[in-house]
């Protein structure tokens, strides 16, 4: 049985190793110590929902899967919010030649501070394991006003006020 999630995944790491490749490399954005990675796809209301890791940003990003539901109502650089157990967080949606839409939240962008692929591995499978944890009763005052996305999925709680 295949993983239509995974197939996603696989299709992110070609399409955007190409693009490295062609496109990317020796542009002030590009920090040669990484590589593309797609960590932690799996199904999520019948989409693929996962991290992109490549050598100029790391985005958590939601994909349709063939033969599975629309994705929500959005056009082209408009955003939707999603639900998940860690709360609700809004994606802009894209478009990406030779795939098609492609729906994200940037955690970093550029990715000058990291350099060593296995941290930035280490790093998107932590934020896609934190989007299904829920959040635990009576803290939910205290992620109301997150200070920004990674706070909020890293747990580091509410802006001070």
């Amino acid at each position: 049985m295949t993983d239509p999630a995974r197939e996603v995944a696989e299709r992110l790491d070609t399409l955007y190793r190409a693009i490295d490749a062609r496109a990317m490399r020796g542009l002030p954005i590009h920090n040669p110590c990484l590589e593309v990675q797609t960590v932690g796809f799996r199904p999520y209301r019948g989409w693929a929902l996962g991290a992109l890791v490549t050598p100029w940003f790391m985005n958590l990003v939601l994909a349709a899967i063939p033969a599975g539901p629309p994705l929500p109502a959005a056009g082209p650089g408009e955003s939707h919010t999603l639900d998940l157990p860690v709360g609700s967080l809004e994606f802009v949606v894209g478009d990406v030649e030779g795939f098609g839409r492609l729906d994200s939240l940037s955690l970093f962008s550029p990715m000058a501070s990291f350099d060593d692929p296995a941290v930035t591995r280490v790093t998107a499978a932590a934020a896609v394991t934190a989007l299904f944890e829920p959040v635990p009763s009576g803290t939910a005052a205290t992620l109301a006003a997150p200070r920004n996305r990674r706070d909020l999925l890293f747990g580091r709680g509410a802006a001070a006020s």
